[in-house]
């Protein structure tokens, strides 16, 4: 073939079985080096990319905000290349003698990458300088010169092609199951040019490679996330090199395919307790970190809508209501007024990328005009203040389910730590559900005990919820659902939403901290018991919901992909992120009769 015949090359590419004018591989973003005043890249990074199946493309080192963000929002994999030292100011170190250069203009632009991409969940492979970078950004620590504390030569003078010394690799990592050919321990020989080595990965990574002299070489997600950093240059290694590279651009095409299906269903957490927060002043439009959910967080987690509820404290028996509450207001009613009135002002505060929403129509309107939406719940019947009229009243206010009660008995039933005041419903209770019937309100048995769960399944003639519930038979706690609860909640044609709380996640006996594992456990089993039309996520965010690998807002993309990691199909993902629940939703409001 002729090289040189621009034709015949054109004309190969448009009959090529590949060609679409909208199709593309995943885009990997690669951090460019810097020096005498040019943006320049070794040409093993961008060929093992191309190699694995992806598309590089260069990211100049500028820290300009639009520049960052529009490039964030164009790539599907970072890829943070070697280079010079990182100034250690930005550890909060000064710089020992043996520093070496850093390059100022490299150190800004990548750390805010790192932060940015984490933050979004997007696939990181750190090289050299961005393991070092990726510890950083992300509240580890790099020794600063490690020449005095190694027995190994880690600066070689032999080709960069050339592996010089070799690493033990954590069997179960991700790493180790990238390279493992069926041998453990696994022993990788790997190259080396570096005088700087991370030296605490920090809580959000854990060390998974060291070199015989303790150097860390290889650190990786502790979250279940899809983060890499290696030590050793892969993009110089060929073959063997190419794995991690085959890693990235892998786990690039899972968070294209969530992104994408982000764009196309409605995500909804059907719980998340903000309100609380309210009296440290936090401020919802921008990422706060005293909340877990937050506009910034919501969008970077894909997660388009939230049913935010007033919760009211339930007193012990002659306590006032205000005594646990930081507001001055009259008393429960007039409480759960103010935090509604406290939303609404949010929303208006936010009205560009935020609104509020009372049905699932005006769900999908707010999500078709790239909006958020905040939707009103209540969490505790102690609202109505013994008075059925107050169901018309917070129904006119927009909210669509109350839990009916909280962790304590009240007028209108028992909850799951019961004294027996009522053995169950009581008859006011019987009437309120009746009364949230015929104003189109859900009725919610979160924290109800199970005698209150089974008359309210009775009572009611429309279908239940538990906003967020999990499964007993994994963690035997009298807030979650026994299997015949979940059956019976199904028969109904309610949903069980799937909740992130700690305690009802895992067993205190079982060591260890809960994690988003241990979450996707509750919701395979609901499915297992009650079927696909009949489950969902209420996450209990800042009421002290959140697991490992599901902390905030910002991660729930990470549901997204277990739930693609196990074949669930993009119907049933659709189903389990809101479409169970709203469902039910509009079920409940078709029948209001006022």
């Amino acid at each position: 073939m002729n090289r040189f015949d621009l034709t015949k090359s054109l004309a190969d590419i448009y009959s090529s079985k590949s060609f679409s004018v909208d199709g593309r591989q995943p885009v990997i973003g690669i951090t460019g080096n810097y020096g005498e005043q040019t943006c320049k890249l070794g040409e093993g990074y961008y060929k093992q990319i191309v190699k694995a199946g992806g598309t590089p493309l260069v990211i100049p080192p500028t820290s300009d905000e639009e520049t960052l963000l529009s490039v964030l929002g164009r790539i599907d994999g970072l890829l943070l290349s070697g280079g010079a030292d990182i100034n250690p100011l930005y550890c909060g170190e000064e710089p020992v003698r043996k520093l070496g250069g850093i390059n100022a203009e490299r150190d800004l632009p990548e750390l805010l990458l790192a932060r940015l991409a984490f933050n979004r969940q997007m696939p990181i492979l750190g090289i050299c300088r961005g393991i070092q970078t990726m510890a950083v950004a992300l509240g580890g620590k790099v020794a600063q010169d490690i020449s005095d504390s190694c027995s190994i030569k880690h600066s070689q003078d032999a080709d960069r092609s050339e592996p010089t010394h070799s690493v033990s690799v954590e069997a179960g990592s991700v790493l180790y199951n990238i390279y493992n050919s069926g041998v453990e321990p696994l022993t990788l020989f790997v190259n080396s040019f570096h005088h700087q080595a991370v030296s605490d990965a920090g809580e959000h990574f854990r060390v998974v490679a060291r070199s015989k002299d303790g150097i860390i070489e290889a650190i990786e997600s502790s979250e279940e996330k899809p983060f890499i950093g290696v030590q050793w240059h892969p993009e110089c290694l060929g073959a063997d090199g190419l794995p991690l590279f085959r890693w990235l651009v892998d786990e690039a095409k899972i968070y294209s395919k969530v992104q994408s299906l982000h764009k196309q269903i409605i995500t909804l957490d059907s719980h998340c307790d903000t309100p609380m927060l309210f009296p440290q002043n936090v401020n919802f439009g921008t990422r706060d970190n005293r909340i877990l959910v937050d506009l910034p967080k919501m969008e970077e987690g894909g997660l388009d809508a939230t049913i935010m509820v007033c919760y009211l404290p339930q007193p012990k028996p002659g306590e006032p209501f205000q005594k646990n509450i930081a507001f001055d207001v009259a008393g429960p009613r007039a409480y759960a007024d103010f935090i509604f009135d406290k939303i609404e002002q949010i929303v208006n505060e936010n009205s560009g990328r935020l609104a509020l929403a009372r049905t699932p129509a005006e769900l999908l309107l707010n999500k078709q005009s790239g909006k958020k939406t905040i939707i009103l719940g209540i969490e505790n019947g102690l609202a109505l203040e013994g008075d059925i009229a107050n169901v018309k009243h917070f129904a006119d206010r927009g909210v669509v389910y109350i839990t009916l009660c909280h962790n304590g008995d009240n007028d209108i039933c028992d909850s799951a730590r019961s004294t027996q005041t009522h053995g169950g419903l009581s008859d006011f209770g019987a009437r309120v559900i009746k009364e949230m019937n015929r104003c189109g309100v859900m009725v919610d048995l979160s924290h109800g005990a199970e005698s209150s769960f089974y008359d309210a399944l009775q009572v009611s003639d429309l279908p239940i919820v538990c906003s967020h519930s999990s499964a007993r038979a994994l963690c035997d706690h009298p807030r979650n659902l026994t299997d015949d609860q979940m059956r019976a909640l199904a028969a109904k044609g309610g949903v069980c939403q799937v909740t992130l709380y700690h305690g009802f996640v895992k067993k205190d006996s079982n060591p260890g901290e809960a994690t988003i594992l241990d979450a996707m456990q509750h919701l395979d089993h609901a499915i297992k018991i009650m079927g696909i039309d009949h489950v969902g996520l209420g996450t209990d965010f800042d009421g002290d919901g959140g697991v490992r690998g599901l902390a905030d807002a910002s991660e729930l993309k990470l549901f997204t992909r277990q739930l693609l990691a196990r074949r669930y199909s993009e119907a049933d993902i659709q189903k389990i992120w809101g479409g169970n629940f709203l469902r039910v939703m509009e079920k409940v409001q078709q029948e209001r009769l006022i």
